[in-house]
């Protein structure tokens, strides 16, 4: 078995300041892999809209990203940053961030970020880095995975954890383990190294229809009630229930126009149900 990587890292985080927490939890969202319908940077944005945490540090984002990647215009253009022009003048360049924040009276700190294109240990480290210096003692991630589920139900929640031990929680909660094999993110690679960093990792992930692009307001509820109750975090959970409906009326209406997707979307919500009534019947799946 190869020896781990032992080089120095350079330090990557700049502080505005450092909060001591007592017991702390960071929960993390990531955009690109495992954040459609945005469940996982949508959550946590709408938890720093009702929290109004203080940031205190970034990420420098110069050693982790590909800005400039050879091939096809389409293929390129997922890498570059996004760019505004008005008029003839620029006035913005979208360079990838990653701000951590601080709720002291929850002892919570939330990080949005985009997944590290390169140097995924040194970025791990710089996490690990943060966590340590301010008394988080777990890591939770958000996100989500395209499954056959329908809009008009709630998603499925099912959780992965760096620690036996820190299975029967997440089931208490009701969340399902996840079972998977194939590409993997950057997620995964940190919670594989989570224990030899002395903390508690898991993840929350949201199974949400396969069919739609774009947010998904349903679903954040969904993660962000969840995640109140786990962490018991002050929140004014009905502010969140106006855009979900909004958002199901107008997904409904829209596919009631398609015949062929709105049979679809019947079929599964039937195989849901059954589902969930075999699943009652059987005493639950914890």
């Amino acid at each position: 078995m190869d020896k781990p990587d032992q080089r120095p890292i350079e330090p990557t985080v700049d502080y505005l300041h450092r909060p001591q927490l007592s017991d702390g939890t960071m929960i993390m969202a990531f955009s690109g892999w495992m954040d459609g319908g945005d469940v996982s940077t949508g959550t946590v944005q709408r938890l720093i809209r009702l929290l109004e945490p203080t940031p205190f540090a970034e990420i420098n984002p110069e050693p982790f990203y590909i800005y400039n990647f050879p091939g096809s215009m389409e293929l390129t253009a997922i890498f570059r940053p996004h760019i505004r022009i008005e008029e003839g003048l620029i006035t913005a360049v979208d360079m990838p961030s990653n701000t951590f924040y601080v709720h002291d009276e929850s002892s919570v700190v939330l990080f949005v970020g985009k997944e590290p294109n390169l140097k995924w240990r040194a970025f791990g480290e710089a996490i690990f880095d943060v966590a340590r210096a301010t008394g988080i003692r777990r890591l939770l991630f958000v996100g989500s995975f395209g499954g056959p589920v329908p809009h008009t139900r709630l998603p499925r929640l099912y959780y992965t954890c760096s620690d036996s031990n820190l299975r029967k929680g997440m089931e208490d909660y009701g969340l399902r383990a996840t079972d998977y094999e194939g590409p993997g993110s950057f997620i995964s690679y940190l919670m594989s190294r989570a224990k030899e960093a002395g903390l508690e990792m898991t993840s929350v992930i949201a199974e949400i229809p396969g069919y739609l692009q774009g947010e998904n307001p349903m679903c954040i509820e969904a993660v962000t009630r969840q995640l109140a109750k786990i962490l018991q975090l002050p929140l004014d959970l009905e502010s969140l229930r106006p855009a979900s409906t909004a958002w199901e009326l107008q997904v409904t209406t829209a596919i009631e126009e398609d015949e062929e997707l709105a049979e679809k979307v019947r079929e599964l919500e039937n195989e849901f149900d059954n589902e969930l009534i075999q699943s009652d019947s059987d005493g639950g799946d914890g």
